[in-house]
């Protein structure tokens, strides 16, 4: 009972030696992935460097205590960065005491969002975020990610949040490019690639990040404009509580719920991967409470909104992770760097920071996946298509927003015209088909057999109802309406209702209706609704065959 509440212990009492190798290689790869990575983040949200730091220690050591992710690398995303600067920046200016403070808060109100679904058991909301919205979402984000640090790799102040706006500001502001602090950004880029490429085990942020600082350091570039992270406050992150006012709160509340959603299907999605691969399950609504908690008590610690990163994961699982206790790993390093080792990072160039983003939020850009859902279905590729450019050119929330609105348009469509093929007999086979993919199929004059393929409700019985009337009128010799409810999974009293009406009417010409294959859980609903009394010789068939039988076909 106490593993259900402290997931951890289950690790923790039967934490095996032969483990311990493979997760100090991971904490320690992934610390120094990490430290460059969190202080970058921290720079796209809007924040000083060192709070990407705060944000890789005590949210860490949460998570692995009340996370089901054995290999799940939690800490600051590009995502939730940017997210973080969209929503904060509408109301304070970015790097003020006051944005730091509202961040503080906005981490406490995911934290709480998070915490409660997992209670509540509301992991399944997130579904309604479709995998095309969240792709097109994903790919427009990854875009205005890198053009937003656009103004450390050229070295210029840049004013914009459009995106087009923004590359039209940079091209008309392009002989006051700082041209090393561009070289240093650009060399930096290929260098990541390359040692991605070519050496994948190399970390390359850090080496990046080491051989910027020491040139910096040597030739004294910030003497010639080259903007720099400077100092870097040395020690631990104090405990204080978020300054709460209900103003902010409402004001927030979007894009808490936003990035609430955002960072647990990225989280959710990268540790069903990884347990799926290693044959172990992981809870849905447990994983919203270790990342609802890990947020919380970040919140405490001047960190930043965390969520499970898909590079990070990768690499501590490929690292050799065996339990969270990589985690733990990785944030006591993070908390010794903070410690002993923030002087190093004095002479690092913003333009090297900017680079870092830029390479790891490339791959989240995925016309592939466009292309697959327009293959597949074309109505998808439109919803990736619309979220795309709805973010790009709208803005991040309203971007999301407008695709989930359009992908649940396309969801009460789809559920509003149900699939509903009449069926004919095979006999060769003795199996009842569609009729317009199998026209060989036989039928008898004075009986019409409707197959529905979903669930009834309020939406779609004016639909069904116009096809029985389509097609008996089509058909006016027959007798018999069979409806082979096989595939109907559940019904709503209006459905019920409408159906009651419709056999009434149909009952004045003469034509009765049979149910056949009606599942359990419909039946109670009929039960209820008294059809036993009503049309109970009606309902009792099994299948089609018990259906024609009864009635001698």
């Amino acid at each position: 009972m106490l593993k259900k509440f402290f997931p951890a212990l289950d690790w923790i009492l039967n934490y095996k030696k032969s483990d311990l190798s493979g997760d100090l290689s991971a904490g320690l790869i992934v610390a120094i992935m990490l430290i460059p990575q969190g202080m970058a983040y921290a720079m796209l949200a809007g924040l000083p460097p060192v709070i990407g730091l705060y944000a890789s220690t005590i949210p860490l050591i949460i998570y692995a205590l009340f996370g089901t992710s054995r290999q799940l690398a939690v800490g600051p995303v590009a995502m939730v960065s940017l997210l973080v600067l969209a929503g904060v920046s509408t109301i304070t200016e970015p790097g003020t005491g006051e944005y730091i403070s509202l961040v503080l808060l906005l981490m406490l109100m995911i934290g709480l969002i998070q915490f409660l679904m997992g209670i509540l058991k509301l992991g399944f909301l997130v579904n309604f975020l479709s995998h095309a919205v969240i792709s097109g979402f994903t790919s427009a984000a990854a875009i205005i990610i890198g053009l937003s640090q656009l103004k450390h790799l050229l070295g210029i102040k840049l004013e914009s949040d459009n995106v087009f706006l923004l590359l039209w500001e940079s091209l008309s502001k392009i002989s006051e490019i700082n041209v090393i602090a561009f070289a240093i950004g650009i060399g930096s880029i290929l260098l990541l690639i390359g040692i991605k490429k070519y050496v994948p085990r190399v970390p390359g942020p850090l080496v990046v990040v080491g051989l910027s600082i020491l040139l910096v350091y040597l030739l004294q570039l910030h003497a010639f404009g080259v903007n720099i992270v400077g100092e870097v406050p040395k020690g631990l992150p104090t405990f204080s509580l978020p300054a709460f006012n209900m103003d902010s709160v409402i004001a927030l509340m979007p894009i808490a719920l936003t990035i609430s959603f955002i960072g647990f299907m990225e989280s959710i999605a990268m540790a069903k991967a990884i347990a799926s691969k290693e044959k172990y399950k992981v809870v849905p609504n447990r994983e919203l409470v270790g990342l609802g908690l890990a947020n919380v008590a970040g919140s405490f610690f001047s960190a930043y909104p965390v969520t499970g990163g898909f590079s990070r994961s990768a690499v501590n699982y490929q690292a050799g992770a065996r339990t969270p206790f990589a985690s733990i790993i990785t944030a006591v390093l993070i908390l010794f760097t903070l410690l002993f080792f923030t002087g190093f990072f004095y002479y690092l160039p913003n333009a090297v920071l900017a680079a870092i983003i830029m390479v790891a939020v490339y791959s989240l850009i995925d016309v592939k996946e466009a292309k697959y859902l327009f293959k597949i279905r074309s109505v998808d590729g439109w919803t990736w298509v619309i979220t795309f450019i709805a973010t790009l050119t709208i803005g991040i929330e309203k971007g999301i927003l407008i695709g989930l609105a359009f992908s649940l348009l396309v969801f009460i469509g789809r559920s509003a015209y149900p699939h509903v093929a009449e069926l004919g007999y095979l006999p060769d086979k003795n199996v009842f088909r569609n009729m317009k993919r199998f026209p060989e199929a036989k039928v008898v004059p004075e009986v019409t057999i409707f197959r529905i393929d979903a669930s009834l409700y309020f939406a779609n019985m004016s639909f069904l109802d116009d096809k029985l009337c389509e097609r008996i009128a089509e058909k006016p010799q027959t007798k018999w309406i069979i409806l082979d409810f096989s595939g109907v999974n559940s019904i709503d009293a209006v459905a019920i209702h409408s159906l009651e009406e419709i056999m009434e009417t149909c009952s004045k010409g003469g034509i009765q209706f049979l149910f056949a294959g009606i599942k359990g859980p419909v039946k109670d609903l009929l039960k209820k609704a008294e059809w036993n009394h009503k049309y109970g010789n009606q309902l009792q068939f099994l299948s089609l065959e018990h259906a024609l039988k009864a009635i001698g076909k």
